[in-house]
C-alpha cells in the first residue's frame, strides 16, 4: 500500500478566492462601464446589450464566489451534509446564469437586426420628414410670395379704383351697390360711401333714348358702351353721363356682379351747348347786320314819306288816318332793325373799373316805381365788400335791364324779384341773380331761351332778341349766364362776371 501523498491545498484556496473576488470586481465594472454608455445613448442596442451581457456575468460570479466561500466555511466546520444540501443551488444558479447569457446572446442578433431594419426606417421616415419640411418651407415661400403679388395687385387695382376721377362701381346682380370709389359717392351727393352700399343703384341711372330700363338692357345684352344716361343725385341737380357696364355671370348664366364706369360729361355738354350757342348768334350776326342795313334804307324812306304825307292833310282824315298806321308799323319795324343792329354789332365796348352793386341800384331805381304799381316787389341782397369789376357799364346795365323786364313779364299779378350779389371765391366770379316768383320756363323750350327771334310774348310785344343780345354781352365779358326754373315757381337767371377780364378793347 502506497504512501498517501498529501496535497497542500492553501494556495488553491487562496487562488480560488482571489480569482472570485477578481470576476465579481470585473464584471461589476463592466456593468458599469456598459450602465454609463447606455445612459450616454440610451437608444444604441449595442450598449443595452452589454449591460444584460455583464450583469449576467455579475450574477454568474457572485453566485460562484459565493458558492465557494460557503463551501469552505460548512467544510472547516465540518457541516458537510449542509454543503451536500446547498450545492445543488449554487450549481442551479451558475446555469441560470449561463442560460441568461446564452438567451440575452442568441436572441441578440435577431433583435438588432430588427433594430438596423427600425433604424433604416427611421432614417427613411427622418428622409421624408426633412423633405416633408423642405416642401412645407418652400410652399410656404410660394404662398409668401403670392400673398405679396396678390397684396401688391390688390393695392394696385385699389388705387386705380380709388384714383379715378370717373365713378367705378360694383353692384350685385340686381343693381344694389356693393363698392364704389370716392369720385362716384361725391357725384352722387352722398356724404360717405356706407350711405350707399345696398341701395339699388342702376335706379337713379336712367338712359336718355327712352329704350326701356338699364337693368332690362343689361341683363339682355351683358354690356352696354358709351350709353348716355342721367344720373339723379341727392341734393343737386341731374347730370348727363356716359355709361359703360359689363354683367359677370355664375356657372349657370344667372348674373351675379355688373361693374361699370361712368363719367360725367355734364360740363362738356355745357360748353358743347355754348360753342353751339355762340356759333348759332355769329351766324345769326351776319345774317342780321345784312337784312338790317337792306331794310333800314328802304324803310328810312317810308316813313320820311309818310311824315311828310301827313304834315299836308287834316287829322282827321281817314288818309291821316292810314298814314298814322303806316308810320305806327314803321316805327316798329325800325325798332326791330336797330335791335338786329345791336344784335350783331361786335365793337364798340368800352370796359372801365365798375362797382357792380352801383349798376344794379341805377337799374333798380329805374323800374322800381313802375314795377311796384304793378304790385310786383323788388328785394336787393346785394353782397358788401365787392372787387370792382373791368366791364362797360352801358351794356352790362342793358343786361341787368333785360332780365328785369324778362323776370316783370313771367309774373302775372303780385310776386316779387329778388336781385342779390355774391363773390364766389373758389372760382374768383362775382355772381348777380335775378329771381322771380313767376310762371317758370317749360323744360321743351328751356334750351331755346338764348336763340335769337324767339319769344313766347304775343305778336308784336318784344323781337326775342333781349336775351340773345344779353347772352352776348356776357360772354363779351368772358362770363356765364345761366338759368335755373322750376314750372309754376319761377325762375332765376345767374350772371357769373370774373375778376379780372381780358375782354377786347375798341
Amino acid at each position: 500500500m502506497s504512501p498517501h501523498i498529501q496535497i497542500p491545498m492553501a494556495p488553491i484556496y487562496v487562488v480560488d478566492i482571489l480569482g472570485a473576488a477578481l470576476m465579481i470586481l470585473l464584471s461589476a465594472m463592466c456593468v458599469g462601464i456598459a450602465r454609463g454608455l447606455c445612459r450616454r445613448d440610451p437608444e444604441n442596442l449595442l450598449w443595452t446589450y452589454l449591460l444584460w451581457l455583464s450583469s449576467g456575468l455579475l450574477i454568474f460570479s457572485l453566485s460562484r464566489s459565493g458558492s465557494h466561500l460557503v463551501k469552505y466555511v460548512l467544510l472547516a466546520l465540518e457541516l458537510d451534509k449542509a454543503w451536500i444540501q446547498i450545492r445543488p443551488i449554487t450549481g442551479s444558479l451558475n446555469s441560470l446564469s449561463f442560460v441568461l447569457v446564452g438567451a440575452i446572446t442568441l436572441f441578440f442578433s435577431q433583435i438588432y437586426a430588427t433594430y438596423q431594419r427600425m433604424g433604416q426606417d427611421k432614417a427613411t421616415i427622418q428622409g421624408a420628414h426633412q423633405e416633408i419640411l423642405a416642401l412645407n418651407a418652400n410652399l410656404e415661400r410660394i404662398v409668401a410670395e403670392r400673398t405679396r403679388d396678390l397684396s401688391a395687385s390688390e393695392e394696385k387695382y385699389r388705387r386705380l379704383f380709388e384714383g379715378s376721377r370717373d365713378m367705378v362701381f360694383i353692384c350685385d346682380g340686381q343693381g344694389r351697390l356693393l363698392d364704389i370709389n370716392q369720385a362716384g359717392w361725391q357725384l352722387l351727393g352722398a356724404q360717405e360711401k356706407e350711405e350707399l352700399l345696398g341701395r339699388d343703384l342702376l335706379e337713379r341711372v336712367l338712359p336718355t333714348d327712352n329704350r326701356g330700363g338699364l337693368l332690362d338692357r343689361l341683363q339682355h345684352r351683358d354690356f352696354v358702351s358709351d350709353l348716355e344716361v342721367v344720373l339723379r343725385r341727392d341734393g343737386a341737380e341731374d347730370s348727363i353721363a356716359l355709361l359703360a357696364a359689363t354683367v359677370r355671370r355664375n356657372q349657370v348664366g344667372i348674373p351675379e356682379r355688373i361693374e361699370g364706369i361712368l363719367k360725367d360729361i355734364s360740363s362738356r355738354r355745357w360748353m358743347e351747348r355754348q360753342l353751339l350757342q355762340a356759333d348759332k348768334l355769329a351766324s345769326l350776326g351776319q345774317l342780321s347786320a345784312g337784312v338790317a342795313h337792306e331794310i333800314n334804307n328802304p324803310l328810312g324812306l317810308i316813313l320820311g314819306y309818310t311824315q311828310l304825307l301827313l304834315r299836308d292833310l287834316e287829322p282827321q282824315g281817314q288818309v291821316a288816318q292810314d298814314l298814322k298806321v303806316i308810320e305806327k308799323h314803321a316805327q316798329h319795324c325800325k325798332r326791330i332793325v336797330e335791335d338786329l343792329l345791336k344784335f350783331s354789332r361786335s365793337s364798340g365796348t368800352t370796359k372801365t373799373q365798375q362797382d357792380i352793386n352801383g349798376l344794379l341800384q341805377e337799374v333798380l331805381a329805374v323800374v322800381r316805381s313802375k314795377f311796384e304799381l304793378e304790385r310786383v316787389k323788388v328785394v336787393e341782397e346785394l353782397a358788401s365788400g365787392l372787387p370792382r369789376l373791368t366791364l362797360d357799364g352801358d351794356k352790362m346795365k342793358q343786361v341787368f335791364m333785360n332780365l328785369l323786364m324778362n323776370a316783370r313779364q313771367s309774373i302775372a299779378g303780385e310776386g316779387s324779384i329778388t336781385v342779390r350779389t355774391a363773390l364766389n371765391r373758389r372760382r374768383d366770379r362775382v355772381l348777380v341773380s335775378f329771381q322771380d316768383t313767376g310762371c317758370g320756363i317749360p323744360p321743351e323750350i328751356l334750351h331755346r331761351i338764348f336763340d335769337p327771334f324767339f319769344t313766347t310774348k304775343p305778336v308784336g310785344v318784344g323781337t326775342g332778341l333781349g336775351l340773345s343780345v344779353s347772352y352776348g354781352i356776357v360772354r363779351n365779358h368772358e362770363g356765364e349766364i345761366r338759368v335755373e326754373t322750376a314750372v309754376g315757381k319761377g325762375s332765376t337767371f345767374i350772371v357769373e362776371l370774373p375778376v379780372e377780364t381780358r375782354g377786347e378793347e375798341p
